[in-house]
């Protein structure tokens, strides 16, 4: 017999219609328990995918996290524990079920006091096949060239947009007190927008919840991307990202030939500026931004994936060292992509990198998600 549990789940509601990057609408969650015959109890966790636009090609990335002690810590339930259509990569709106096994394995003591979160990202499929990259070995640095990159790659899942300022500040919550990821430059409302109140919890400034978030080093980034299950793309899955593959479908497909693969912005090879029309966030205010845009505030000119402000806005942290066959890992800094507000239009191009030390933080660097093989 099932036994229906009053757990205390609380879900991050927005609606992308109006709000962009933020994490998607999901609702009518039902959470039961349910004895099994071998391996103890499991936790049934039904919803409802809302977005329409949720396709193969446009997933979206739904991660649970639980508390077991009234909210006091949060836990990541790892992928492994979790079966169903509802969790990982959901590809199509609906009803929607994860069933969590193994919740004996758990700290549980008292399962009516387990509080649950469901969140979903907005994504897109990148599928699996060659690509050309342009971008030089070593951000430019090494003249040998004596380096190769990899240019086929299996496929995997970019989130749409970059982090956004309301979903970082989620994080920042369900972290506790402290301030831990958290640095008082983000208080700037021009720049970021993220305020720390006395009680040691943080606040989203008016206005401000669906900018980019800034000021985050390398190691925030990458434990944000943890608390979620996600990581860091690579420099190569970022340029394909940009770029397109040779066939947009896949190489197993090959329907859809990409038209530019060489192409030097994500919309092509026009200069952001080309005759008057404004195709990203960068120096100056004449796109209509004095610092960051909200994020898809220039999808008309997405990737060929429809991934927003790949050009522009923030400078994306990537995975990998800043490595050149002279100096492996120097200094430990890692590389940045993509350009900012503050780069002039031809330096948020595919091919133009920087390096930064990872303890940085800056107001025109920011990050977003992938979701595929260990690199």
């Amino acid at each position: 017999m099932s036994r229906r549990i009053v757990f205390m789940v609380g879900i991050a509601v927005l609606c992308c219609r109006c709000a962009f990057g933020n994490w998607l609408e999901l609702s009518n969650i039902d959470i039961r328990q349910e004895p099994t015959e071998l391996a103890g109890p499991k936790i049934i966790i039904e919803y409802d995918m809302n977005e329409s636009g949720i396709t193969p090609d446009n997933p979206a990335y739904v991660f649970v996290r639980y508390s077991a002690d009234s909210g006091k810590t949060w836990r990541l339930v790892p992928m492994g524990s979790l079966r169903g259509n509802g969790f990982d990569i959901v590809d199509k709106p609906g009803r929607k079920q994860i069933i969590w096994w193994g919740t004996t394995q758990t700290s549980f003591v008292d399962l009516e006091q387990v509080k649950i979160r469901l969140r979903a990202i907005p994504m897109a499929r990148i599928p699996a096949g060659e690509f050309v990259m342009r971008s030089l070995p070593g951000a430019g640095r090494d003249e040998s060239k004596e380096m190769e990159f990899e240019t086929e790659l299996p496929t995997f899942y970019m989130a749409k947009y970059e982090t956004t300022i309301a979903m970082y500040t989620d994080y920042l919550n369900e972290l506790g007190a402290g301030e831990a990821g958290w640095n008082r430059r983000m208080s700037n409302s021009d720049r970021c927008g993220i305020t720390r109140k006395d009680d040691n919890t943080y606040q989203v400034q008016p206005g401000r919840g669906n900018y980019p978030v800034t000021y985050v080093s390398w190691y925030d980034a990458m434990d944000f991307l943890q608390w979620c299950g996600l990581r860091l793309p690579t420099e190569a899955e970022w340029e394909k990202a940009l770029r397109g593959g040779l066939y947009l479908d896949g190489d197993k497909v090959k329907k859809k030939p990409n038209s530019m693969p060489e192409r030097r912005f994500p919309w092509g090879d026009e200069s952001p500026d080309a005759e008057g029309v404004y195709r990203c966030n960068f120096d100056g205010e004449d796109d209509g931004f004095a610092y960051t845009a909200p994020v898809g505030s220039f999808q008309k000119y997405n990737s060929p994936y429809g991934i927003c402000d790949l050009a522009g806005n923030v400078a994306e942290w990537a995975l990998d060292w800043y490595t050149t066959s002279f100096h492996a890992g120097l200094d430990g800094f890692r590389l940045v992509r993509g350009g900012s507000w503050m780069a002039v239009p031809v330096a948020c191009d595919a091919v133009t990198g920087a390096t930064q030390f990872p303890l940085k933080e800056s107001s025109i660097m920011g990050f977003r998600g992938v979701k595929g093989p260990n690199p």
